[in-house]
């Protein structure tokens, strides 16, 4: 494992020579020396973590033989052991205030506002190896310098004193044959070894078997390790006795990079060569463990000979050696447990491909793997390997916290999952093991840390070699071995001056892309092509509903690309990927985006967002100002260029004197008119579930001088209600729909919904008093199908989008309450329509039932019209395997399945109603090979002029796309995104000029961010046609309310 580092610096004075001397010159006397002070951290960068650098019995003996002042933070979270109260005892002052310490000693990184000037550091500042996600703290220890006046010290001498922070890390501490002398290892094989086992019999259990395993918990439930010990114990005399599954064959543990099973464990070591033999073998004991431990040569080949020639060879030239663990290995391993050092330019022990090869040939092998080195991208530095960018393991994606410490990987089918009863292969990767057994841990840690600690309280010098090697930064510069680090900071090599910190390593920005949907790709692409950007790809579960693209099929042939897991409410994990990004773009559903900029906030990073900016987003805007960060939002489609085209036209009206008297603007994705025939006239090129939740937003709108308010309940707060005020429970927002847009394309047929709080904008675009306006109207578009609009559709078979799916909201399908889905134990519409689940129930009377919750007679067109539309639905039992929580559903049988007394299966975890239609919707309404889709923005200006003329001017995009390039959709929502990310990272606001100055929660109405990306769309091929329609001032007032189908 590679050392790791840490600095011990003391104050300095001074000689300095006054010429009035009778000597002409005097010597000044330094500082009395004297013993110096200790401070413990509280850590706090995680729960979990409950060690300490030294435990109480060593703070007593560091004491007793130097007479120091040890001050602790109080810490009610550590390991009993480990205690503030102990501490006490030990004879420590416990207080909050570390500033009487001279030394603080901690585990993980310090954050930095609880940076002290004028002090000793010694931690894990994972820096040294120039971790880009830590190079603002290690900036911060550089920014502590400060110089003081001439002072007088106890001796009324002057003296110039010099005060910094001075960092020794840990992980630097070695001797003089190079061997760290400071680490946990051996403490994140035990913890590793005893969860590994505990998810080994969850596994198997997960697989119908129920083994010894099961008994053992994760380590960091056991008070002590001989706790942990004792239950291994207890394990390993049932298997003795009752054996392991014949189902399974003999179980076989493979250690890579050394390791051994507990001797707890009854086990037998063989050769690797012996593997394939023992599992062969029909009488192979079951009451034991076979246990190897492998090394290169027992699965590596070089490329031309076909064999493995030397180690020296192989560390002189890995580039031509392959790895054949996938054949030699892997097939006959119950459970391979990795601690073997790894680096990038070696090749993988074991790829995705050739894991998936493992599990179609012996499917009851390679269950799982104990992942201890953890060599996945900015790992943690205490795993044993330390920090790289790639792993031995390919499908070892991400680290895994404490409390959710397995994942599955399912090859084959190219899926990774947390269901323990799937097919897969069970991966652990926690980087934080050795704080599982923090008594043990810390005792082990703290009697190798204490000598070096009591040297530093004794001596005033630098005399031990250890601590001097350790040191990364000294007096507001690195140590000369660490100088290459400057060009990692931004300040060009330069030592001792403050410089700008720029988070990655020269030349390229990392950009954070959560989300890998349908709009990712065109974002990718720019900014790739633009040369400026490393993209990390953090891809969502891939179990939720309508997530189909992957952040794996994203990366795959594109440079400067690599995919992490991504949990959003993972604060820690969310945390470290955001630490290590120059701006984070968001595509995650819209409710979880103040979470992602909360961590942004937490790490200083700028955030762009293509949805609309939400009131727990804009209570973020102070935070978000006084870290100085730019949290960019509304910059995709609608919102976003709706806002950047709408901006050009009113500031240029304005520019002129002129005056904006109404807006109406019109947005829409839709297919293509020649794939359009579905029942809701309608594709998902987006979120499936945003477009569904977008037809239940409250809407407030101003037309013809009066307001327009759609809500719930009640009225909002503070408006003027006049005689003519309209009042729409905001419920019906599809109901009252508007049935024809006036778009000047005599070619298309659209309707309309009214887009949310349309007033907001008369301030962003500063059009306002509202009161001078006639119109102010934001909506969306879809197809106006054959029949809507008349009111005599009792005749007619055709619905527009809107009636049909306030159809399906009075039916209950876009219920958010998982209580109103629960498990659905029959067909969909049963448990919604209150007939009995898992009954026969013939087409009469489910049709009557949807006739009753429409509130229409049964002989209505539209109820047959929606009973078609919920037969459609029907979705076949080969649905795609990257959505496996839904097998079958079918919303309303036809009479030929009727016959069956049981339900279809249906969702395997309990499911909103909105979500289990989602899923089937992503599917039925999903494009097909050759399809394309059609983008629709649509502004109208009413204008005076300053002369008093009035006018109307058009703005229009109309975009075609193909899913064999890029959508229309993907288009027009990823590139402004993408280029209001590349506006922020070619001016850095920790580096050159900001190209986007502002700070806080932004929108993109100011003219340096509008212009820019207009004309960058203009080069992509997407462009804004104006015109100036009529002299008539005005845009169109579209009338809204309805078909008139519903009561």
């Amino acid at each position: 494992m590679p050392p790791q580092s840490t600095l011990l610096l003391a104050a300095t004075a001074r000689s300095i020579q006054f010429p009035h001397h009778k000597h002409g010159t005097r010597a000044l006397a330094t500082a009395v020396h004297k013993f110096k002070s200790v401070g413990i951290r509280r850590e706090d960068k995680s729960r979990w973590e409950r060690r300490a650098p030294l435990t109480p019995e060593a703070v007593e003996r560091l004491i007793k033989e130097t007479g120091a002042r040890v001050y602790v933070q109080p810490n009610s979270n550590a390991a009993p052991g480990n205690s503030s109260t102990r501490g006490h005892l030990a004879g420590a002052t416990i207080q909050e205030d570390l500033s009487p310490a001279d030394i603080i000693l901690g585990i993980k990184e310090v954050p930095i506002p609880s940076l002290l000037p004028d002090k000793t550091y010694m931690y894990f500042s994972h820096t040294h190896k120039g971790q880009h996600y830590n190079m603002p703290m290690l900036q911060n220890v550089l920014d502590k310098v400060k110089r003081w006046g001439l002072n007088h010290d106890p001796f009324m001498h002057l003296a110039l004193v010099t005060q910094n922070v001075r960092l020794i890390d840990y992980e630097l501490m070695t001797d003089a044959k190079g061997k760290r002398v400071i680490a946990f290892g051996k403490f994140a094989g035990y913890a590793g070894m005893i969860d590994g086992f505990h998810g080994l019999g969850n596994r198997l259990l997960g697989l119908e078997h129920s083994t010894p395993f099961l008994n053992i918990a994760m380590s960091h439930t056991y008070r002590s390790l001989a706790s942990a010990r004792l239950a291994v114990q207890a394990a390993g005399n049932a298997i003795t006795d009752e054996g392991t599954p014949k189902e399974f064959g003999p179980m076989t543990m493979v250690f890579t990079g050394g390791g051994n099973v507990s001797q707890r464990m009854p086990h037998e070591y063989v050769d690797p060569k012996d593997l394939k033999k023992i599992v062969e073998d029909k009488n192979a004991r079951l009451n034991k463990i076979y246990a190897t431990e492998v090394n290169v040569q027992d699965y590596l080949r070089h490329k031309d000979t076909g064999s493995f020639l030397s180690h020296e060879d192989y560390y002189a030239n890995p580039q031509n050696y392959v790895s054949d663990f996938h054949t030699q290995i892997a097939p006959y391993a119950t459970m391979v447990v990795n601690g073997a050092y790894w680096d990038a330019r070696c090749p993988r022990m074991l790829t995705t491909t050739q894991l998936a090869h493992v599990q179609r040939a012996a499917p009851e092998r390679m269950i799982a793997l104990a992942d201890i080195s953890c060599d996945i991208q900015e790992m943690d530095d205490e795993c044993l390997d330390g920090w790289m960018r790639e792993g031995a393991f390919e499908f070892t994606s991400h680290s895994t916290p404490i409390d959710d410490a397995f994942y599955y990987v399912d090859a084959t089918k190219g899926v990774e999952h947390k269901d323990v009863e799937s097919s897969g292969t069970q991966v652990m990767a926690i980087d934080i093991l050795p704080t599982e057994l923090p008594l043990e841990s810390s005792q082990h840690f703290g009697a190798a840390l204490l000598p070096y600690v009591r040297e530093m309280v004794k001596s005033h010098h630098h005399e031990n070699a250890t601590l001097h090697n350790a040191t990364i930064a000294e007096a507001g510069k690195l140590a000369p071995k660490h100088e290459a680090l400057y060009a990692l900071l931004g300040g060009g090599g330069t030592p001792g001056v403050k410089v700008n910190v720029d988070k990655t390593p020269a030349g390229k920005k990392n950009v954070l892309l959560l989300g890998s949907g349908f709009v990712a790709r065109p974002l990718v692409d720019y900014l790739l092509r633009q040369g400026e950007a490393r993209i990390t790809i953090g891809e969502c579960e891939r179990l939720l509903v309508g997530c189909l693209a992957t952040g794996d099929n994203l990366a795959q042939g594109r440079p400067d690309t690599n995919v992490v897991g991504l949990d959003v409410d993972d604060k820690e994990s969310l945390g470290r990927l955001v630490s290590g990004a120059d701006v984070v773009v968001s595509l995650v559903p819209a409710f979880l985006h103040p979470k992602v900029a909360q961590a942004c906030i937490d790490h200083r990073t700028h955030m762009v967002t293509a949805s609309y900016v939400s009131a727990d987003m804009r209570k973020l805007d102070e935070s978000a100002k006084a870290v100085g960060i730019t949290i960019m939002n509304e910059i995709g489609l609608d919102p976003g260029i709706d806002h950047l085209s709408a901006m050009k036209l009113i500031d240029e009206v304005q520019g002129q004197g002129g005056k904006i008297t109404s807006f109406v603007s019109w947005c829409g994705g839709l297919p293509a008119p020649e794939v359009s025939d579905v029942p809701l006239a309608y594709k998902f090129s987006w979120s499936p579930r945003g477009v569904l939740t977008a037809g239940m937003n409250d809407a407030r709108f101003w037309m013809g001088g009066k307001v327009v308010i759609v809500l719930y309940a009640t009225l909002v707060p503070g408006v003027h209600v006049s005689p003519k005020l309209q009042t729409i429970p905001g419920e019906n927002l599809l109901r009252h729909h508007f049935p024809t847009v006036p778009i000047p394309f005599p070619g298309f047929a659209f309707e309309g919904l009214a887009n949310r709080d349309s007033l907001t904008y008369v301030d962003a675009y500063k059009l306002g008093p509202i009161e001078s306006m006639d119109t102010m109207l934001r909506g969306t578009l879809r197809y106006r199908v054959s029949g809507s609009g008349d009111p005599r559709l009792k005749e007619k078979c055709g619905v527009g989008y809107a009636d049909l799916m306030y159809a399906f909201r009075r039916l209950g399908l876009l219920n958010t309450d998982i209580q109103a889905g629960g498990r659905f134990g029959s067909w969909m519409t049963d448990s919604l329509l209150g007939l009995s689940s898992g009954m026969r129930h013939s087409d009469d009377t489910r049709i009557s039932a949807v006739a009753d919750k429409l509130d229409l007679p049964k002989s209505h067109a539209m109820v047959g019209t929606v009973v078609e539309a919920l037969r459609w639905c029907v979705v076949p039992l080969n649905i795609d395997p990257k959505i496996p929580i839904i097998h079958r559903l079918s919303l309303l049988p036809t009479a030929l399945s009727i016959s069956s007394p049981a339900a279809p299966a249906t969702p395997t975890t309990a499911l909103a109603p909105l979500d289990a239609f989602c899923g089937l919707l992503s599917h039925k309404l999903q494009y097909n090979a050759g399809e394309r889709d059609m983008v629709v923005l649509h502004h109208e200006f009413g204008i005076r002029a300053r002369d008093g003329r009035e006018e109307t001017r058009t703005s229009t995009l109309i975009s075609y796309g193909s899913f064999e390039s890029y959508t229309a959709m993907a288009k027009t929502v990823g590139l402004p995104a993408a280029m209001a990310a590349e506006m922020i990272i070619r001016g850095v606001c920790w580096g050159g000029t900001c190209q986007i100055p502002e700070r806080g929660v932004l929108t993109p109405t100011m003219p340096h961010v509008y212009n820019p990306i207009l004309e960058g769309l203009e080069t992509e091929g997407v462009r804004m046609v104006e015109k100036t329609v009529s002299r008539a001032a005005g845009a169109s007032r579209p009338a809204w309310g309805g078909n008139g189908v519903w009561k």
